[in-house]
């Protein structure tokens, strides 16, 4: 999904969508099979990336995904083990 907010025109969104696609698809990926929520982290300004079909919009999204799917492919890391505590001891309370 790609908010309005970050890329205002139709046509961009859908170029966006595309990229994702299809740089998810790659085989290279190593993601698991299964559904994956990819956001925005920043919006693309119509100034800069003029054209939804502009190279330029192409590498930036291509890159942002790459890196975003090879971080997401990472093992992760192993549990940290929790310190065992000794039991604590009874307390002695007599009652009399």
């Amino acid at each position: 999904m790609v908010p309005k907010r970050w890329a205002r025109r139709a046509v961009t969104r859908n170029a966006i969508k595309r990229q994702i696609y299809t740089v998810s698809a790659a085989p290279d990926v190593g993601l698991l099979r299964a559904a994956h929520v990819v956001r925005l982290r920043a919006g693309f300004d119509r100034k800069e990336f003029v054209s939804a079909s502009s190279d330029k919009l192409k590498a930036a999204v291509r890159a942002e995904l790459q890196q975003l799917l090879a971080r997401a492919a990472r093992p992760a890391p192993p549990p940290r083990e929790r310190s065992e505590r000794p039991p604590s001891a009874p307390s002695s309370s007599s009652s009399s």
